[in-house]
């Protein structure tokens, strides 16, 4: 059973995931140290570009769904970037050490995603619903096996 601060925390992360713009996945991240809020994040275009959900711009994923029907992971297409990724850019924008720190995502990171998130020196992940990515598994258990970060789903 989860705590009920990350019970809170999942939340808060519905609140900010409804500023995606995202027509295939509502995604927000928190990151955490000592029970403080230090930067959050969505997912969706960088500052001043077209959402995808623009007509004139459209889902870069959907319109070459065919073509990446063979690619284990999509995320070089989609235009946006994830919620996890704006959330440690949004940190270091502000000058806030997140080193130590715990993500919160509504799902799990994507290869890309976990790569940030070990650079930025964060010790664990907590989730609640699951995106499957082959790399990423990889990666995360070889960080896991290296002591390099945590990972837990939310348990309901």
């Amino acid at each position: 059973m989860s705590s009920e601060f990350d019970k809170w925390v999942f939340k808060i992360i519905d609140v900010i995931s409804e500023r995606s713009k995202c027509v295939r996945y509502k995604v927000g991240a928190v990151i955490i140290r000592d029970k403080t809020i230090l930067s959050t994040g969505y997912n969706g275009p960088p500052r001043g570009l077209a959402h995808c959900c623009d007509k004139e711009v459209g889902c870069n994923v959907e319109k070459h769904k065919e073509s990446l029907n063979n690619l284990q992971s999509n995320t070089g297409f989609c235009r946006g970037a994830h919620a996890e990724a704006n959330a440690i850019v949004q940190a270091a924008k502000n000058g806030t050490r997140i080193e130590g720190a715990v993500i919160y995502c509504n799902l799990s990171p994507c290869a890309h995603c976990l790569k940030l998130i070990l650079n930025a020196g964060i010790k664990k992940i907590i989730y609640k619903e699951e995106y499957e990515d082959k790399l990423r598994d990889s990666l995360l258990n070889e960080a896991i096996k290296k002591n390099l970060i945590e990972i837990e789903k939310l348990k309901p």
